[in-house]
């Protein structure tokens, strides 16, 4: 199971910064069942004030699932570590636009590692810095909280730059993922997913609840909800 093209369906992506790190190949098995791939959080403590997992870390996960996983670089320079974290087996590396002078550089590095290419922007971040970039991504992420740490509140206000990438995506008909990260809940799912995301990134509303997978069948159905009720 590898991350194909987006299909129309809206994908639940579990971050594992929010699960017990005493045994995260345990957490992640846990969700297999529902979970589309997993979202591993990789901070320097100088892009952003935390840190969190390496490579080592992405290779022990790739050995104990079958999912897809997204490396999510939140460092500086992230050029150096490209080839260690496909060789772990990342299935999508995604650097940040602020973390790196030359994007279209790493991104076209990220592809020739036969990975597929992501970019981020932080919440403060224009998107019209990231829209030429486009044609080089399988994936684009919008950033809904300030990165560095899970269990923070959700960005309204970035809606507008999520229906902003959606309509830029669909004017040029490209095939990429538009992705949330940050304060994805019940009560936020859905108003992402209307907005035009078809991947969302959730830590604590499913790793901090009692049963993870039904917190992932809540969240698809929260989206569902939203959707039908915008007809």
């Amino acid at each position: 199971m590898r991350i194909g093209r987006p299909n129309g369906h809206v994908k639940i992506v579990p971050s594992v910064l929010a699960a017990d790190f005493a045994c995260l190949g345990k957490s992640v098995r846990q969700v297999e069942k529902e979970a589309d791939w997993i979202q591993v959080d990789v901070m320097d403590g100088h892009f952003v004030p935390n840190l969190t997992f390496g490579p080592d870390i992405v290779a022990a996960l790739d050995r104990s699932t079958a999912l897809p996983l997204d490396a999510h670089l939140m460092i500086f320079k992230p050029w150096q570590f490209l080839s260690r974290f496909a060789a772990a087996g990342s299935d999508l590396i995604t650097v940040h636009l602020e973390a790196c002078p030359k994007p279209a550089e790493v991104l076209r590095s990220i592809r020739k590692l036969g990975v597929k290419a992501g970019l981020a922007i932080r919440p403060k971040t224009s998107l019209r810095r990231a829209l030429s970039y486009f044609p080089l991504l399988d994936l684009f992420l919008v950033m809904t909280v300030e990165p560095g740490f899970g269990g923070q509140v959700f960005l309204s206000d970035m809606l507008s730059k999520v229906k902003q990438a959606r309509q830029e995506i669909k004017r040029k008909k490209l095939p990429l993922w538009l992705q949330v990260d940050g304060g994805i809940n019940l009560q936020t799912a859905g108003l992402a997913a209307c907005a035009g995301a078809d991947s969302l990134v959730a830590g604590s509303a499913i790793f901090q609840t009692k049963d993870p997978l039904k917190a992932i069948q809540s969240l698809r159905q929260a989206v569902k909800d939203c959707k039908h009720g915008s007809k």
